[in-house]
C-alpha cells in the first residue's frame, strides 16, 4: 500500500513517480509510510530504525516529495536530509500533481502530515468506531491547516474472505488461517476477523462495506492474500456492482 520511508531517496521517489505518471497519462499514486516490517528491512539490507527516526524520515520525505512535485525551487535542511535549490523537473502532467497518500494507524503525527502535504489518509485494518474517531481527528487536522475538511479523502486497507454461500466462507477462512498459521475452528476465526476485514457471503460483504462507508470511509483498499483463488476476483466484483 505504501512505500516505506526507510526504502528510497525522496528525491528519487519523487521522480520516480513522476515517470510513472507521465508514462500513464496521469494515472499514479504514491503511498508513503514509516516501514514497519523488520524481517523485510533486514532480507534487502535496509536499516530498520527505531521509530522516532523513522518518523522523522517520514515528514520530510513527505515534504520534499510535495515540493518536488508542486513547482519552484524549494530548499530544506533536515535531520536526515538537505535539499539545495532543487526545481524538480520535469513537473507530473496529473492536475495538480498525483495523488500523495500517508499510511498510518491514525496517530497524531501522521495524521499531522496528511493535513499539512498529503491528498489522501490511508489507514489499516480498521473497526467501524475505528473509522468515525479518526476521520474525526483527521477534519480537525485540516481545520488546523486551514484545509477545507470538505476535503479530506479518508481510505482503509483491509483484508477479504468471501464466498457466494457460507461453506465457501469457511472454505477460504480455512485457507486464510492456514497461509497465517493460525490454529482453531473456522467460525471463531471468522467473528474476530469480522471486525476488521471484510469476510462472508457478497451480500455480507456488500453491507459491510456500506457501514464503512456511512462511518467515514472514501474508499477501501482489498487485501485478498490467497492468490492462487482468481475466483474472488468475480466475487468482488459482484460486490461493487450492489453497491
Amino acid at each position: 500500500m505504501v512505500a516505506p520511508a526507510t526504502f528510497r531517496h525522496p528525491s528519487v521517489l519523487a521522480k520516480s513517480v513522476v515517470t510513472v505518471d507521465h508514462i500513464s497519462g496521469g494515472r499514479a499514486e504514491l503511498g508513503i509510510g514509516a516501514g514497519w516490517y523488520v524481517d523485510e528491512h533486514r532480507a534487502y539490507g535496509f536499516a530498520f530504525h527505531d521509530t522516532k527516526t523513522r518518523m522523522e524520515m517520514l515528514e520530510e520525505q513527505i515534504e520534499i516529495v510535495a515540493r518536488s512535485w508542486n513547482g519552484g525551487t524549494f530548499d530544506l535542511k533536515g535531520r536526515h536530509y538537505s535539499i539545495v535549490g532543487l526545481d524538480a523537473l520535469p513537473k507530473p502532467v496529473s492536475t495538480p500533481r498525483p495523488n500523495l497518500i500517508v499510511g498510518g494507524s491514525g496517530g497524531p503525527r501522521t495524521v499531522a502530515l496528511c493535513a499539512r502535504w498529503a491528498d489522501e489518509d490511508n489507514t489499516v485494518y480498521p473497526t467501524i468506531d475505528e473509522v468515525r474517531t479518526r476521520r474525526h481527528k483527521l477534519e480537525s487536522a485540516y481545520t488546523a491547516e486551514d484545509r477545507d475538511p470538505g476535503d479530506v479523502v479518508f481510505s482503509a486497507m483491509t483484508g477479504v474472505v468471501i464466498g457466494s454461500d457460507d461453506s465457501e466462507v469457511q472454505a477460504r477462512a480455512r485457507q486464510r488461517m492456514a497461509l497465517d498459521g493460525e490454529s482453531g475452528s473456522e467460525d471463531e476465526w471468522l467473528a474476530r476477523a469480522r471486525e476488521k476485514q471484510i469476510v462472508g457471503t457478497v451480500e455480507e460483504a456488500t453491507d459491510r462495506l456500506g457501514q464503512l462507508g456511512e462511518a467515514g470511509l472514501d474508499r477501501i483498499m482489498l487485501q485478498h492474500l490467497l492468490h492462487t483463488d482468481v475466483e474472488v476476483v468475480a466475487l468482488l466484483g459482484e460486490v461493487v456492482a450492489r453497491l
